[in-house]
């Protein structure tokens, strides 16, 4: 219709018509330097300003966002045309005898597939995306290219722009699979006080066009490619209606297009959205999508501030005078005798000056008032501090009365535990005088007083064997029988005293057992004729016999024979020495004291 409107039917009612209002619209017979003029030049001075700057070609595949933005030799698009008045806006502004030094870096990356890619360094790989702690946008590791002329910046884009993914599809022969984001970055330092420096960004993306898999045709990894677009290109739109709608969250975090946008979409950049259209029947419903999104980011507001701070070197060590860096007493000294005089006459006047005396860093009067605040708030306390000369060395009145009453109530307790203690041993010695008293009343023994202990080692258990009745009787009728099976025998042990130095002998009742080697090989016998002759079940009768070893014994002697002799147990499988040696203690002592064992 005019320059900033225009007007497309309606396509749920022909009768009617959608009606679109922009800051500028550029039709067919526009050229790309109507453009640039138009809508990128005027933003190009922010940037000296420490601004951020942002253009966007947005629009559906095929529709001329990379044409837009790179443009051809014939034709430069908007990149070309912006770096070059860039570059001289920044060779005018830093030439010698102006106030400001600017430098000027270039990036060049992609998103592909949701992987943030280095153009101008292939072989690195997917990079992050930080934020810092004053909210700047920031990818560690992108690589910065310095720039001073158009020729430095051709040298470095033109390879890097052939690294950027295309395909074909059916609607474009060279169709951008990915999202691309030229970074220029500006920086610019204070030749003079205050030393001020400044960093300003220009964004240059050229996003991706939304596509219709039915129209385009895409299949195997076209059709991954198509997808990671459109979702990145609906996060877009959802970071533009959250906006819009002011809700407290903004999905920026839910595409890297969208993250790396955060500073464009709401943020502190001067931002410029260049929707591509295509006046084509079947490009309709993509015609309507664009604007209709291009109508929504223009009600998005973005805040522009100046990113400006001090140089390092300006908040260095400040020189002061001799009567400064010494405290009162030593600047009282270095006084001269009419200084002197004049202080003591007017000490008031003299402490209401030191207070109000200025500092050597008020001297910078073009600083920033809020920097300069601070600074002078700090150099005020410093001074205070200072003021009050060196520590006394003696306590205050307050903590020394506080220190001297804490030290009488230690002396205090200290004369109560002596007290308590001097009690509890008198009352030990009565203790000990009326013990001894009742001891020769009623006991003719002598006990040892408490504190005296015998410590003595404890006795061992007593062990014997009680042999049958009937066996001890018929031993005793044979003459030349050995009935000595239980043995009294003294034994003396050592008691320690704690009174007497050598210990004490005491003698002890201890039982030994002796057993007459008919007994014992009687015994033996009777364990071989079992082993010889007794079942698996008369085996078991045995102690440290089992099922299982008795099982062991039957098969054995079925193999093997007979046992020769009690010993040649340990032949068979499964029985060791050590189990043999407690099997000869269990049972030969039992049967030679006629324990029944077998079948009765």
């Amino acid at each position: 219709m005019e320059s900033c409107s225009l007007e497309i039917a309606n396509w749920r009612n022909h009768q009617e018509t959608l009606k679109y209002q922009f800051d500028a619209f550029y039709g067919e017979r526009s050229t790309q330097q109507d453009i640039y003029a138009g809508s990128v030049q005027p933003i190009l001075r922010h940037l000296l300003e420490g601004q951020n700057a942002s253009v966007l070609a947005y629009g559906p595949t095929g529709a001329g966002k990379t044409h837009t933005m790179l443009g051809s030799p014939e034709q430069p698009g908007l990149i070309p045309r912006a770096l070059m008045d860039l570059l001289q806006l920044t060779r005018e502004e830093g030439a010698e005898g102006r106030p400001w030094a600017l430098s000027v870096t270039m990036s060049y990356l992609e998103i592909y597939q949701e992987k943030v890619l280095d153009l101008l360094d292939s072989t690195s790989g997917d990079l992050v995306i930080r934020e810092d702690c004053r909210g700047n946008i920031l990818i560690p590791g992108l690589t910065q290219k310095p720039i001073t002329s158009f020729a430095d910046f051709e040298r470095h884009f033109l390879p890097a722009s052939r690294n950027r993914t295309v395909g074909a599809t059916r609607l474009n022969q060279r169709s951008s699979r990915s999202h691309a984001v030229l970074l220029v970055k500006v920086d610019q330092r204070e030749r003079l006080a205050p030393f001020r420096q400044r960093e300003g960004k220009l964004y240059l993306i050229d996003l991706a066009g939304s596509e219709d898999n039915r129209r385009t045709g895409n299949k195997g990894l076209r059709l991954k490619e198509s997808g990671a677009i459109n979702a990145s290109l609906f996060v877009l739109g959802k970071v533009v209606d959250a906006l819009n709608q002011g809700l407290p969250r903004v999905p920026y975090r839910d595409s890297k297009l969208t993250r790396l946008l955060q500073d464009s979409l709401g943020g502190s950049a001067h931002s410029i959205l260049i929707a591509n259209i295509a006046p084509e029947r079947h490009f309709y419903l993509d015609t309507v999508s664009a604007l209709n999104f291009a109508a929504r980011t223009k009600e998005v507001i973005n805040r522009p501030f100046t990113n400006e701070s001090l140089q390092p070197h300006v908040l260095g060590p400040v020189k002061l005078s001799q009567k400064e860096l010494l405290g009162p007493p030593e600047a009282k000294k270095a006084r001269g005798p009419e200084e002197e005089e004049i202080g003591s006459a007017e000490p008031m006047a003299a402490s209401a000056s030191a207070s109000q005396k200025l500092s050597p860093l008020q001297k910078l009067s073009s600083m920033d008032p809020a920097m300069l605040e601070r600074l002078l708030s700090l150099d005020r306390l410093l001074a205070s501090q200072g003021s009050q000369g060196a520590p006394l060395l003696s306590t205050p009145k307050r903590e020394r009365m506080v220190l001297m009453k804490t030290v009488e109530e230690k002396d205090l307790e200290i004369e109560r535990l002596k007290m308590k203690q001097k009690e509890l041993e008198a009352k030990v010695l009565a203790q000990k005088a009326e013990d001894s008293k009742e001891k020769e009343n009623h006991c003719p023994t002598i006990l040892r007083p408490l504190l005296h202990r015998t410590v003595t080692v404890a006795k061992p258990l007593k062990k014997a064997v009680v042999m049958p009745l009937q066996l001890i009787q018929e031993q005793a009728a044979s003459p030349n029988a050995e009935i000595h099976i239980l043995k009294n025998k003294g034994r003396k042990r050592k008691v320690e005293s704690l009174d007497s130095p050598e210990p004490e002998e005491k003698a002890e009742d201890c039982w030994e057992l002796q057993i007459s080697p008919e007994l014992l090989a009687h015994g033996r016998q009777k364990i071989l004729d079992l082993l010889n002759e007794g079942s698996a079940r008369d085996l078991r009768s045995l102690q440290r016999i089992g099922p299982k070893k008795a099982q062991l014994i039957v098969g054995w002697r079925e193999l093997h024979g007979p046992f020769s002799q009690v010993e040649d147990l340990e032949r068979v499988e499964g029985i060791t020495g050590k189990q043999m040696e407690s099997f000869l203690k269990a049972n030969i002592l039992g049967l030679a004291a006629g324990q029944r064992c077998g079948p009765s």
